[in-house]
């Protein structure tokens, strides 16, 4: 058999993934691993689920992924039903190659056998059993190149922080003409001292800012001024009235001795 598969991913993320047995088998679809597999067995063993027409069978087998010197890859796999006596195998040929639409074409060429239910499935509908393994194999293909674009992404967030010249707060290396004078010879001192001033006038400014009164629409209301007179005659009111009172002791004091 010989079945075709295009991918959106550069060919070599997907040598890279190839090259990974974890990669491989979380590219196989529905494959659950071995948890803690046989000392010497393949790194890629486990049960896989098929689904072969209106069948689903389940087999128990091992996968192994080796590159050739021609830059194809062997696949060669094995499994034995987990219900039954039948057993499958296969041997594939992998290429991938560069695409005209920027990807790349992943080609399976080989061939596989079988016996017990799915050998019945064939003698029933040929045809089922050729759709299922072209649908596994591509879903394989999309698996490796899904994980391969994975990578690539999280690649970009490992990544160093941007270079000093990209921090507007960095220090002067006097390429603008401005350090090439007086004081040049003691290196980066006075471009430190310059940078930690700015930093610091920064810092001040943005303090004076929080802590300045609102102005415009925002400012706060002054006070009256009736307030301020208010305040004025609640003083003198007692004061007048003790002054009357004075005046009236006196007259009368006066009119005694008359």
């Amino acid at each position: 058999m010989e079945h075709e598969v295009f991918v959106p991913v550069p060919e070599a993320p997907l040598r890279a993934a190839l090259a990974d047995p974890e990669r491989v088998a979380g590219a196989v679809p529905g494959l659950q691993r071995d948890a803690a597999p046989d000392a010497g067995a393949p790194p890629v063993a486990g049960r896989l689920k098929v689904r072969v027409g209106g069948h689903t069978i389940t087999y128990r087998g091992v996968l192994s992924v080796a590159a050739r010197g021609d830059g194809a890859y062997a696949l060669n796999g094995e499994g034995s039903e987990v219900r039954g006596s039948g057993v499958v195998s296969f041997a594939l040929l992998l290429r991938l190659a560069p695409a005209a639409e920027g990807g790349t074409r992943v080609t399976f060429t080989g061939t596989a056998s079988g016996d017990g239910r799915v050998a019945d499935v064939v003698g029933d509908s040929p045809q089922a059993v050729d759709a299922a393994v072209r649908r596994l194999l591509g879903r394989f293909a999309e698996g490796l190149a899904a994980g391969a674009a994975a990578d690539a992404a999280v690649s970009i967030f490992e990544t160093e922080v941007p270079p000093p010249s990209l921090d507007p707060l960095a220090d002067d290396d006097g390429s603008d003409g401005m350090g090439s004078g007086e004081g040049s010879g003691s290196g980066g001192a006075p471009a430190a001292e310059a940078a930690h001033a700015r930093r610091t006038m920064i810092g001040r400014s943005a303090e004076e800012v929080d802590h300045a009164p609102p102005r415009g629409r925002y400012a706060p209301v002054p006070a009256p001024e009736a307030l301020a007179s208010g305040a004025t005659l609640r003083w003198a009111a007692p004061a007048a009235a003790l002054v009357l009172a004075s005046a009236i002791v006196v007259t009368r004091a006066l009119r005694r001795r008359r």
